[in-house]
């Protein structure tokens, strides 16, 4: 690691020790459009010289490729890296671009081998359920969960997009070590009840989408006219049409903020979510993706940045203002649900 390693944190009570940043790897194999396997591959390695150590998949990215895509990285690395995957979320046989949400223990259980298979390694260190199937108990998941950790298949379990309601029943189950959800200065429904509940529990919040799907850091101001056919961004409400021209307006004190400091607007994105871990009392490790060095080079630089109690009150009232749904369905989300 170089003199620019970013500092850890512990996952939960009784999780393993991570970078306080991650990476989200879905965008190496699928989702964002064009991509660069050699580049990725060098990104992968410049983010572990500088102590990220959380590196994030699932089987549904790519229908399992990017856990094939990361399986080299992850056995010349073993015992450096912390390999986070999930399960739940499945395509009908001959419906690939659908989506359905299972938990069930049949489907669990083909899932995690599948995956243990394609990653290339004997344990997963922390297995998240994706998305939560209202029909099936959340007992009933975490109790076949929590059978995986029994037979050593994993170490550590995950939730994700789940309430405090829903997180306080699985913790009675079996040990959570994780919450994944979005949190981004866009995105604070985890605020309504699933923060409070995990810092009670001990439970780490692990933010995806930190950089509000790359529309904090300015790069993109309307999905449909700066983004490629095959990006997803082109079918998410936020990013589009009047939306996105309300939602551009936004990132006026985001971009004020950043000539404060000297940084980009994805760097002061970034510090907002680190600075949630001071604000509410619990770690918090978000996993902004990307698939090249200097943007790795860029948000683990945020980890050094420490924001004023009045550039905190600036930002404050943005995600109050966003246009706009964070899913084109929002059977995906929890929100729903509270």
């Amino acid at each position: 690691m170089t003199e620019h390693a970013i500092p850890a944190v512990r996952l939960g009570t009784d999780g393993p020790e991570v970078g306080v940043q991650g990476l989200g790897c879905m965008g190496m194999s699928a989702a964002y459009g064009y991509r660069d396997a050699k580049e990725s591959r060098a990104a992968l390695e410049r983010a572990l010289e500088l102590g990220v150590t959380l590196y994030d998949t699932a089987d549904a990215y790519g229908a399992g490729e990017n856990e094939r895509f990361l399986s080299p990285f992850f056995r010349a690395h073993r015992d450096e890296v912390v390999v986070a995957t999930k399960f739940a979320l499945s395509s009908p046989p001959g419906e690939p671009t659908r989506r359905i949400i299972r938990n069930d223990r049949p489907y669990l259980r083909q899932a995690v081998e599948a995956s243990l298979e394609r990653l290339g390694v004997d344990v997963i260190d922390l297995y998240y359920m994706h998305r939560r199937d209202v029909t099936v108990p959340i007992e009933e998941t975490v109790g076949a969960m929590a059978e995986l950790v029994a037979e050593g298949k994993v170490k550590h379990l995950g939730l994700s997009e789940v309430t405090g309601t829903e997180l306080r029943a699985a913790q009675g189950v079996h040990r959570i070590t994780a919450v994944q959800s979005e949190w981004s200065l866009f995105s604070r429904d985890v605020e309504i009840s699933l923060v409070a509940a995990a810092r009670e529990l001990g439970v780490a919040l692990v933010p995806y989408s930190p950089l509000g799907r790359g529309f904090l850091t300015g790069s993109f101001a309307d999905a449909e006219q700066d983004l490629g056919e095959d990006d997803f961004r082109r079918r998410q409400p936020r990013f589009t049409g009047e939306n996105a021209a309300a939602n551009a307006a936004l990132l006026e004190p985001v971009r004020t903020v950043a000539q404060a400091h000297r940084a980009s607007p994805a760097q002061i994105a970034l510090a907002w979510v680190q600075q949630q871990a001071r604000v509410h009392g619990l770690p918090v490790v978000p996993i902004p993706g990307t698939t090249r060095r200097t943007r790795v080079e860029e948000n683990t630089a945020a980890t050094r940045l420490v924001l004023t109690e009045e550039e905190l009150a600036l930002l404050e009232p943005i995600a109050a203002k966003v246009a706009g749904d964070r899913y084109a369905d929002m059977a995906f989300a929890s929100t729903t649900r509270e």
